[in-house]
């Protein structure tokens, strides 16, 4: 059974490794080079879910993020030529974001720097103790215990990524 102090203690360890996820992902993204923020990198990956591209509002809502958040980013990333807005063909006053070539490409090293940043952060585990993690996150993403019992197969670095959208990134 745990203690108030160690329910306080365990909820500073997931600050702290936040924190440091955080940390060794912006690294990993400005050794690319790619002019991309954290915030920015993540509505690309959102956007990368869409099957065709959305209006500002369903990123907003995806994101859990108010629209003129999205807006913010939607116009960083359009300066940079990583996605453009395009009017919708079948109401033209509607306004869709699509990902360019160059976001694509984008995508791919954001992936890697993910991936990178996850080798880095997961390497003191062994392949068990990696189970047991995935495991554990499954069940705290999801908020049901065993959620996710019998899933030896989820790939380590995008487990969470696309959870509920069919991909990951």
């Amino acid at each position: 059974m745990t203690t108030p102090d160690s329910d306080g203690l365990l909820a500073e360890q997931l600050l702290r490794l936040t924190r440091r996820v955080h940390r060794i992902q912006k690294r990993h993204l400005e050794q690319r080079d790619l002019g991309i923020t954290p915030a920015q990198s993540r509505l690309l990956r959102t956007l990368a879910h869409f099957d065709s591209p959305p209006r500002m509002a369903d990123l907003a809502e995806r994101l859990e993020v108010v629209p003129r958040a999205v807006t913010t980013l939607v116009d960083g990333l359009e300066a940079s030529g990583k996605v453009r807005r395009a009017p919708d063909p079948s109401n033209r006053r509607v306004i869709r974001i699509e990902i360019t070539d160059d976001g694509r490409k984008a995508l791919s090293e954001l992936r890697g720097a993910r991936r990178g940043a996850a080798d880095e952060i997961l390497a003191p585990l062994t392949d068990v103790e990696r189970g047991v993690l995935r495991a554990l996150l499954d069940t705290l993403v999801d908020g049901v215990p065993g959620a996710h019992e019998g899933h030896e197969g989820h790939d380590v670095h995008g487990a969470h990524e696309g959870h509920g959208h069919g991909r990951s990134c």
